[in-house]
């Protein structure tokens, strides 16, 4: 009995270890999102960590918090639908035709220089949808670069916190 409450103490500790190690080795990011002067509804945006091969690693925000549209982002959905994950602590409201928006994004030390990007896909009612509104390389020179968007964003800029 005292060899079996040691190893739970043991299996306690070592989680807790963990758990302290995998969140110390995350960088917290503001990421400011400078918003087109488009008009018409607010546009739903997603940034996501993608691989070399453009396959999703994870989503790390959501601007839009309405449920119902997330379908308009159609490639994201796709792979959102296959592998659901509680993504309401990252979500925030939808983002308006000049609007800026600041969101705090939390990236993984080992995805940055490490051949993945972030992508920044946007739609709005009625009007076009941007898979690759935004793509920015993960490195070090990605996140310090002002990046111009293709679509409702106008650019994006990083800073550290």
């Amino acid at each position: 009995m005292r060899n079996f409450c040691k190893i739970g103490l043991f299996v306690i500790l070592l989680s807790l270890v963990q758990s302290f190690t995998s969140s110390a080795q995350t960088t917290k990011y503001k990421c400011m999102i400078q918003m087109t002067n488009y008009m018409g509804e607010g546009a739903y945006i997603v940034v996501s960590i993608v691989d070399a091969k453009g396959g999703y690693d994870k989503t790390l925000f959501v601007l839009g918090a309405d449920k119902k549209w997330y379908k308009s982002l159609k490639e994201w959905h796709k792979a959102y639908a296959k592998k659901p994950s509680n993504i309401s602590a990252i979500t925030g409201a939808s983002a308006a035709g000049g609007d800026r928006s600041v969101v705090e994004l939390d990236i993984e030390n080992s995805k940055l220089n490490s051949n993945y990007k972030l992508r920044f896909e946007s739609a709005v009612e009625d009007k076009p949808y941007y898979v690759k509104d935004l793509e920015i390389p993960l490195t070090t020179a990605g996140l310090s670069a002002k990046s111009e968007g293709t679509g409702y964003i106008r650019y994006v800029r990083f800073s550290a916190n």
